[in-house]
């Protein structure tokens, strides 16, 4: 039974690393090469940055995960990502960071996207229920 659990930790570790170096790679695509680990960091004392952009950044998140393969199918939106979204609402690239993250991870059954210099597909680990 550890050994299940153990499996399972390490499975959810592996996706949530894969979607935090999706968002990396398109916010270096966006330009912020220096900023992206900055961007993606979120802590108990993050904070929005606008109320008023609140409602526009879950919009935003949403639209990712209906219309992008950004996060694997069996993921829960995270929190974390809604700061991110504000953050990028701020800095005006939230329209340009979704235009890359459609191109970049179509919601298209069947066509795979790969990167610049990739060989091969990774496929995400899916925790057993």
């Amino acid at each position: 039974e550890w050994q299940k659990l153990n499996y399972d930790i390490y499975a959810l570790r592996q996706i949530r690393r894969e979607v935090r170096d999706r968002w990396k790679r398109i916010l270096e695509d966006l330009g912020f090469q220096k900023e992206a680990d900055s961007l993606l960091s979120v802590t108990k004392l993050s904070t929005m940055s606008d109320s008023k952009n609140t409602k526009k950044a879950r919009e935003m998140l949403l639209k990712l995960a209906e219309e992008t393969n950004i996060f694997p199918t069996s993921w829960e939106l995270s929190e974390r990502y809604l700061f991110v979204v504000d953050r990028l609402i701020a800095l005006d690239a939230a329209e340009e960071f979704f235009k890359i993250a459609s191109q970049a991870y179509p919601k298209k059954p069947g066509v795979p996207y790969l990167a610049d210099g990739q060989k091969e597909l990774h496929y995400l680990p899916c925790p057993s229920p």
